[in-house]
Formats: C-alpha cells, sequence, structure tokens
C-alpha cells in the first residue's frame, strides 16, 4: 500500500506581493462567498525549487526548466574544441530530442524549443554526449531509439521526481508528480488594497515642487493556508529506487516549506515570514486537505489562534466521521511546542520506511 505524508501549515505575511497576477495585483480567490488573497501552486514550487535547502542540501540532483537546451549544446561542444561548422546540426541534434526546435525572433536569431523541457542532469550530460557523437560523425539509431539514449522515466532529479513533467512530444517519458502542491489561500476574507507611491528628482531645483514620478502597486496581508500531500512509494520510484535520496528530498522539502515564500516585490516588502504552525501526518490512507475548515471565514481575533483552532477541529470532525487516515504524525507550533527538526526528522524516516 502508498505511503501518504501530509503537510498542513498556516503562515502569516504582512504587506506584501508574493504571487502577482496579470495586472500586477496580488492573486485572489473567492472561497465561501469571501474574498481571500491566493498563492498559486506554480509559484510556491517555483519557490521551493528555487530555495537555499534545495541548492545546498541536493546539490547535483536539480533539473532545469529551459526552452535553451540548443544554446547550451552549442556552448558544450565550443568548449570540446568541436568545429564551428558541425556543432549547429549536432546540438540541433540532441535538443529535438526533447521538443521541436524554432528561430527565436526576439533573441538574435537563437534556436529555441517550442516549450519548456524540464531536464534532469542525467540527461543533460547525455544530450551533450549524443550531441558530441554527431559532431564526430558516428552512425546514430533511428529517432525513437535516439530518444532511449537520453531520455529517462526515473532518475537523480529531485525536482522532477517531486513535481512531474510533461514532454509534448513524447508522453512516454512524462513524470508523474509525486508531491501534490494546493494553492494557498487566507483563511480569512482579505482583500487587495493600491499603494499610491512617488519618487522625488535628488536633483531638483528647491523651486521645482511634485514629483519625478508617480506609481501604484498592490499589496495584502493575512494568514495562509498552505497544504502539501507526497507520494512516498511514487517519489522513491522516480528516484530510480534511491530511497536515501527520497529521504534526503523530504528532509529538504519540510525546510523549505516552513521557511520559503514566492519572491514577488521582496525588496518593497521584505516579506521574510515562516510558519506558525507545520502539522505532519504520515499514514496509508486516502489523503485528505483541510481546506474546508476556513470555507466559512475565520473572523474572530486573534486571527492566528481561530485558524489552528479551526483546522484542528476540522480535522478531529473528519476523522471521527471517516477514520483517522493518519497512523502518525508530528506537530510544531511557535510559542506552544515542537520544533521544524523534529519535523524534519518525522518526514525523512516516513519515507525510510515506505
Amino acid at each position: 500500500m502508498t505511503t501518504f505524508l501530509q503537510f498542513h501549515l498556516l503562515t502569516s505575511y504582512g504587506p506584501s506581493n508574493p504571487n502577482r497576477d496579470d495586472q500586477g495585483r496580488p492573486k485572489q480567490a473567492m472561497v465561501g462567498g469571501a474574498p481571500r488573497l491566493r498563492m498559486s501552486s506554480q509559484s510556491l514550487k517555483r519557490a521551493l525549487r528555487e530555495s537555499a535547502f534545495f541548492a545546498l542540501d541536493l546539490q547535483g540532483n536539480i533539473g532545469t526548466r529551459t526552452k535553451r537546451l540548443y544554446a547550451l549544446l552549442v556552448e558544450h561542444l565550443r568548449e570540446k574544441g568541436v568545429p564551428e561548422g558541425d556543432i549547429p546540426k549536432a546540438a540541433e541534434t540532441a535538443a529535438a530530442i526533447f521538443g521541436k526546435l524554432e528561430t527565436s525572433k526576439k533573441d538574435e536569431g537563437a534556436r529555441l524549443a517550442t516549450t519548456l523541457a524540464f531536464i534532469s542532469p542525467q540527461e543533460r550530460k547525455l544530450a551533450e554526449e549524443l550531441a558530441e557523437k554527431v559532431a564526430a560523425g558516428e552512425d546514430l539509431p533511428k529517432e525513437k531509439d535516439l530518444k532511449k539514449m537520453v531520455l529517462r522515466r526515473a532518475d537523480g532529479a529531485v525536482d522532477i521526481a517531486m513535481f512531474g513533467r510533461m514532454l509534448a512530444d513524447d508522453a512516454d517519458f512524462n513524470r508523474d508528480a509525486a508531491v501534490q502542491v494546493a494553492h494557498a489561500i487566507t483563511t480569512h476574507a482579505s482583500q487587495v488594497e493600491e499603494d499610491w507611491y512617488s519618487a522625488v528628482d535628488d536633483l531638483n531645483k528647491a523651486e521645482d515642487t511634485g514629483a519625478g514620478h508617480l506609481g501604484e502597486t498592490g499589496y495584502g496581508s493575512g494568514i495562509y493556508y498552505q497544504y502539501v500531500c507526497i507520494d512516498c512509494d511514487l517519489l522513491i520510484e522516480n528516484l530510480d529506487g534511491d530511497r536515501e535520496l527520497a529521504v534526503r528530498a523530504v528532509e529538504a522539502l519540510a525546510r523549505a516549506l516552513a521557511q520559503t515564500t514566492p519572491r514577488g516585490k521582496q525588496n518593497s516588502f521584505a516579506h521574510h515570514p515562516r510558519a506558525h504552525l507545520v502539522l505532519a501526518e504520515a499514514g496509508r490512507q486516502a489523503p485528505r486537505d483541510l481546506s474546508g475548515a476556513f470555507f466559512a471565514p475565520v473572523k474572530e481575533q486573534p486571527l492566528m489562534a481561530s485558524s489552528v483552532k479551526a483546522l484542528d477541529e476540522t480535522r478531529a470532525a473528519i476523522d471521527q466521521a471517516y477514520g483517522r487516515v493518519w497512523d502518525s504524525d508530528c506537530r510544531m507550533e511557535v510559542g506552544v511546542g515542537g520544533t521544524l527538526d523534529e519535523i524534519v526528522r518525522f518526514a525523512g524516516e516516513t519515507v525510510r520506511a515506505a
């Protein structure tokens, strides 16, 4: 049976705009008939991938999402001393395995993939080796077998194993995500506010009044509920059976979840929050989120204490109705008890025992 590791977090954000919509305002959602601030799953996953915890603890096991593999291969072949005339065909042959290429109109005629490809370090190395073989004039197999020389269904790319990938031109090498990340929403009603700001020209003469620039920016604040669910068995499978790497991956994820945020407008608002509550659950039952705790927006002050109470009451009520979906749990709540180290250890032990 599958082992699931679930995280529930409550984190307070002061005035900030960590995840913007198409108009530059904080993203929003209507939940339970009340307006909420929202952070998208995509923005949260990118923040996790770019966190120091992933960069330091999982160095060498992080993939690259890019359209620019062709340019990387060209650079690699030049470093290898391949004659300039042989480089374009060799780089294109290897890069095209990850998707069709087109000539960029904006980037001085550069060759770009038509879609973003999520490429593991192992696949990038194999693509470089293939490009070298093409440049050397070696005979190559047909296209279908050529892909098998480079593409992998499982390898050591932790972020691909966690968050999955889709290769538009070859579904055989898609990767199902082992980590599901929900959109984060405020536990209470919260709306976007507008900040009108001005900038002064330092060289203005005394008689020149007024601002050198006027602008506006949106922001909001609130307590966000975040839910994350990990299929521990699929994570290990996606990492080609490397259980210890999977353990390191979830330990880095646990630390990052509690301390990492999307970086939109960070220089303007300096938002660096840490989770107030982290609840981790492990079990073999079908997972469930606790967002229902906040469909009726929390109103009673203090909002954090009321949010924690609503979360706990909803969890207990679901357990009573359906039976407990977790076999063991671990909890950290600022000012109450528990530590992040305990959460991290719990996450690692869960995967190790899966």
